[in-house]
């Protein structure tokens, strides 16, 4: 139950914040952090990088909104491994599909940190 809570309430302060503002979600990564994004050739490594490429996405448009269509999760390592599946529009385009997928852990001081998140949208 209690992976459950944390699950709903991470998923939902994190599309919150990268909606409207992805500098909110700087606490939730660190140095050993990695995004893969989409079909970008690199992944983005740390905190400063993923923040920077979480915001550059949210500045190229108006207006972002992700809906979650489930939320599953599981215990790992002390953490969480979570999957989330929705819809996401940008600007006023139709909305397209995405699944992320988030590998929480504990950060020694009772909270949890993001050490692996890996986004992709679902085409077709």
């Amino acid at each position: 139950m209690k992976i459950i809570l944390l699950a709903d309430d991470f998923v939902k302060f994190y599309y919150e914040s990268v909606d409207t503002d992805p500098v909110r979600l700087a606490h939730l990564y660190c140095d050993s952090s990695m995004l893969t994004y989409e079909n970008e050739k690199e992944p983005f490594y740390g905190k400063d990088a993923i923040i920077k490429k979480l915001c550059d996405q949210r500045l190229a448009f108006q207006r972002v909104a992700h809906v979650r269509n489930t939320i599953t999760a599981q215990p790992a390592n002390g953490g969480a491994l979570i999957l989330v599946t929705g819809t996401v529009m940008f600007d006023e385009e139709r909305p397209v599909n995405y699944v992320q997928t988030f590998q929480l852990l504990p950060d020694g001081q009772g909270n949890v940190f993001v050490l692996n998140d890996i986004f992709k949208l679902i085409f077709g």
